[in-house]
């Protein structure tokens, strides 16, 4: 899986979010059930993520679809977004750093965090395309 991460730039910080404006606030904590937690998402919006830089590709909101507030033990936290169309991910991690990834699964993309911060995680999902709807899911194992 390619992720990649980078520092806030002034496209990212034109992102910058707070949990009021997201679609939906999911708060967490290590050990949740049911596993992966899922919350229907429809792709897209008016910002170019290429725009981040790196691996960042598709259509995105002003604000993020998805706000998880996440209560770690240091263990595996892993999003993706399954849908019938092509879609991307773009994550603001409570380090302030952004992760995308395209296409990890399919046309289905998939973001991993190995050894999750506990913090706020806001949560993009691209358009490659037209938009799609489709389900994300939040996992404390691999997807």
């Amino acid at each position: 899986m390619k992720s990649l991460f980078l520092t806030a730039g002034a496209v990212a910080l034109a992102l910058c979010a707070s949990s009021a404006s997201a679609q939906e606030v999911i708060n967490l904590s290590a050990g949740f059930l049911p596993d992966p937690i899922e919350t229907s998402v429809v792709s897209g919006g008016g910002n170019d993520a290429s725009d981040i830089g790196g691996s960042c590709v598709g259509m995105i909101a002003d604000s993020p679809d998805v706000v998880v507030n996440f209560d770690s033990n240091g263990g595996t936290l892993s999003f993706s977004h399954v849908s019938g169309g092509d879609t991307s991910l773009v994550i603001n991690a409570p380090n302030g750093r952004y992760y995308c990834n395209d296409d990890a699964n399919g046309l289905n993309p998939v973001v991993t965090f190995g050894s999750a911060q506990s913090g706020q995680y806001d949560v993009w999902v691209g358009a490659v395309g037209s938009p799609a709807g489709g389900t994300l899911q939040i996992s404390e194992s691999p997807l």
